[in-house]
């Protein structure tokens, strides 16, 4: 009886496996500026980030330091449509933006851009949280990107 109940969970985990395996991940396609510099010197002013939902949904968008501290929130509660690139800049501020605005590139693309208004962040390592309301989940997405100092 024991062996048949052993059995029997194995086939469960290997099709709960399975299913895991291809249903897709709630944030995909994730682009960062890999170094940016807020600073007078520098020469990428502000950080583009880009991202893919597979459901549609409202996001927190939060920037984090490497304590995983948030250092800035460029969104709250924002519409985002499922599988369309999704992209905002981070002017490297702390704070929480107070509005934000769009702007468009040659291309077309429709860019977020938050108006953050804080102090500029330490140099270092950033990543970004994306919150997804409806669907009840943070991710802490694995790429992280660098703020360069003067």
């Amino acid at each position: 009886m024991v062996f048949v109940v052993l059995v029997l969970a194995c086939f469960a985990a290997f099709f709960i496996t399975q299913r895991l395996k291809h249903t897709p991940t709630a944030v995909q396609d994730f682009k960062r500026t890999p170094r940016f510099s807020p600073f007078p010197a520098g020469h990428i002013k502000e950080a583009e980030l880009s991202f893919k939902l597979a459901e549609a949904d409202e996001v927190t968008v939060a920037i984090l330091d490497s304590s995983e501290d948030v250092v800035a929130t460029l969104l709250r509660s924002y519409p985002v449509r499922r599988y369309k690139q999704f992209s905002l800049r981070w002017n490297g501020h702390r704070g929480t933006a107070f509005r934000h605005r769009l702007a468009h590139t040659a291309t077309g693309r429709t860019i977020v851009v938050p108006e953050n208004r804080g102090g500029i962040a330490p140099p270092g390592e950033y990543r970004v949280r994306v919150s997804l309301h409806h669907q009840d989940r943070t991710l802490v997405l694995p790429q992280s990107f660098t703020l360069v100092g003067e």
